[in-house]
């Protein structure tokens, strides 16, 4: 089961997780990233960590 991120307020262009499935982008449901738990919780924490530095719009 995917969920879209709570942080996607028109819940249409957006990212979304599955527990032991991976990672999505809502517009291309067809494809994702693939995550174990171990390396979900490692992304987890470097993303709270701030390791990704600061958000940049492309």
């Amino acid at each position: 089961m995917w969920r879209k991120s709570s942080y996607s307020p028109d819940g249409d262009n957006c990212v979304e997780i599955g527990a032991g499935v991976g990672v999505r982008d809502s517009k291309s449901p067809a494809t994702h990233i693939p995550l174990s738990q171990p390396g979900w919780e490692a992304f987890l924490a470097s993303a709270k960590s701030d390791d990704f530095g600061p958000f940049q719009n492309a």
